[in-house]
């Protein structure tokens, strides 16, 4: 369904408060967006002059030619499959030119997987100064809707993940990760527009139990002078929340006594809270108060009282958590400012405290060359089957986009990923000048997600058929199933549905082997998400639902009493309407978790 492109008033573009450097940025982004086929032209030549000798390009025959028409008639559209192999020489070592002529400083590992693992995005040092550009546009445009952020701080949750070295020796790690322990992050200038709470080294910290309470204990130190409060996700923040409600006690004792919890054990933190923790009575029994009821509606806008906004990204699978965050906010502007990826930072939100529902990001032309193919759920002409065709696939260019159209993101950057489907599906909204603006709507062929992860339908059948094997010995299977994002619960986590064949009652699986079953599909499933599972504690543990005989026949009565028809009628392997979910929930008859955690290390298998 198209969305129409936010009414409420525009700012104007520079307000009477800007000061020079917003004032420059906000020209910035007016320039970039009034000339975008212009930026995308002198971007694609530049990106193809510095690539011309690249092996990658070579094989294309371009001849050094610079021209869109040139580049569209013969580089091809690809997935990560395609580049899978140049990737991984270049993990294994090859230092010669393949896809970027500079050299390529550290792998970007993507929250999506390839056979079961990271993708690793080839980046350049460049690219560092890129993502800093935009970085430096978000509180220019913020400023325009919330004045007076440079009088207070922020309270951001933000952690660094594990990182691995690839056989070459160059570093693999989340953008992020790769972006705080950046020398850009490390030193850069004072900003009182991005000022934290939270020190440095408690951001730094590996540990992430000790990251965040240290973030937790200062932001509750200066709690009157917090003027934001996020976290990078949705889930993030709510996890925050929840560390809290466990840790409350603790934390009070901190600041009443002035001295900190002995599990901090990170040198660079007890240095750096030597100058920040000191006794504070009357502060501590706030906190008590505070926490020990049982009533937390409002607990962000009650302890930190002075807060204008939430920071967080609520598009996408993010958007299940917006009731969650309303309830312990009291309704706050929830803002979502960028769209950013491993492989590209592509623009940001310039209406930031809109309705979540309405959040639409400006692709700035400059951060790379875009392409998009029209995409269409309901279409038997989607673009899969287009790319699948001799001919090549009608992409549109950013400046031609339709709006109420959805299209898949194809990106060609500077670090020698060329028509690179990203796998985002957009779909437009309106324009800012010649810049078309975008909602974001899904990832393609995602099923489930709780935070980063993302696992698709191929996944969840190839864990479902893996943990019913442990079902044969009891002559019992797995007649249908589906499965829900559970995110009442902090953290979330997987839910799946069961129903089974017994074939002798007498002789039913256990509960033991049910959960069992559950640790199985765990361990059959992606990286991504083992790693929130284990390392980042992020996702829960995996729930399977044994439901009634004859459930997904009634799931099946239900549809077609609502237009399904009964000869195309699939079962759903995700489900998201709540009818549905409360007839599943009505005829579970036994419930059982994952009783340990899946195998999970940091140590890549190149």
């Amino acid at each position: 369904m198209a969305i129409a492109a936010d009414l409420s008033p525009s700012p104007p573009a520079l307000p009477p408060t800007c000061d020079d450097k917003d004032a420059k940025a906000l020209r910035f982004i007016e320039e970039m967006t009034r000339n975008t086929d212009l930026v995308q032209e002198k971007v694609l030549a530049e990106i193809l002059s510095q690539n011309a000798q690249t092996e990658y390009l070579k094989r294309f025959q371009l001849n050094e030619a610079t021209d869109r028409h040139t580049f569209k008639s013969k580089v091809p559209v690809v997935s990560y499959e395609d580049l899978k192999n140049d990737i991984q020489r270049i993990a294994n070592g090859d230092r010669s030119p393949i896809l970027c002529a500079h050299p390529i400083s550290e792998f970007l590992t993507s929250s999506g997987t390839s056979a079961g693992e990271r993708k690793l995005m080839p980046t350049i040092r460049e690219e560092m100064d890129r993502r800093q550009l935009l970085y430096s546009l978000l509180m220019p445009v913020m400023s325009q809707y919330v004045p007076g952020l440079d009088k207070g701080k922020a309270l951001l949750f933000l952690f660094i993940k594990a990182e691995t070295k690839t056989p070459s020796g160059l570093v693999a790690r989340p953008v992020l990760t790769s972006y705080y322990k950046s020398e850009q992050f490390k030193n850069r200038p004072h900003d009182p527009y991005n000022v934290y709470t939270s020190p440095d080294e408690a951001i730094l910290c590996p540990d992430s139990f000790q990251s965040m309470y240290t973030q937790m204990l200062c932001g509750l130190i200066m709690r009157h002078e917090v003027l934001r409060v996020g976290a990078i996700f949705a889930s993030g923040l709510l996890r925050a929340i929840r560390f809290l409600q466990l840790n409350w006690a603790q934390l009070a004792h901190d600041i009443s006594t002035g001295t900190l919890n002995p599990k901090i054990t990170d040198p660079a933190i007890t240095e750096r809270m030597t100058q920040i923790l000191k006794p504070n009575p009357e502060l501590a029994n706030f906190i008590t108060k505070e926490c020990s009821g049982e009533n937390w509606e409002r607990i962000i806008t009650r302890i930190w009282p002075n807060t204008k906004y939430l920071d967080v990204i609520v598009t996408g699978a993010m958007a299940q958590y917006i009731p969650t965050l309303e309830y312990y906010s009291g309704g706050l502007p929830l803002a979502c400012t960028m769209y950013a990826s491993s492989e590209c930072y592509f623009g940001l939100n310039l209406n930031p405290i809109c309705n979540p529902s309405d959040v639409s990001y400006t692709i700035m032309p400059n951060m790379g060359y875009f392409e998009f193919l029209p995409h269409d759920d309901s279409s038997s002409t989607s673009s899969s089957t287009l790319l699948s065709r001799d001919s090549p696939p009608p992409l549109v260019d950013l400046a031609d986009v339709e709006v109420g159209k959805s299209y898949e993101l194809v990106l060609t950057g500077y670090s020698g990923l060329c028509r690179y489907r990203v796998g985002d599906v957009l779909q437009v909204t309106g324009f800012h000048n010649n810049a078309p603006q975008f909602h974001f709507v899904r990832r393609k062929n995602v099923l489930l997600s709780i935070d980063s992860d993302k696992t698709d339908e191929a996944e969840l059948q190839n864990a479902v058929e893996n943990a019913s094997v442990l079902l044969k010995e009891f002559n019992t299977s797995v007649v249908e199933y589906t499965s829900f994002a559970d995110t009442k619960s902090i953290p979330g986590h997987y839910v799946i549905y069961w129903e089974l064949l017994m074939k002798d009652s007498r002789h039913a699986p256990s509960g033991d082997v049910l959960e069992k079953c559950c640790l199985t599909m765990e361990e059959s499933l992606n990286a991504v998400y083992r790693q929130g599972r284990v390392s980042d504690r992020s996702i829960g543990p995996l729930e399977i639902r044994v439901v009634k005989n004859g459930t997904f026949e009634e799931l099946m009565d239900y549809a077609i009493s609502r237009g399904a028809s009964i000869n195309q009628y699939k079962v759903p392997r995700c489900v998201t309407f709540t009818p549905i979910t409360e007839l599943l929930d009505s005829r579970v008859e036994s419930v059982h978790f994952s009783p340990a955690e899946p195998h999970w290390t940091p140590e890549r298998r190149c």
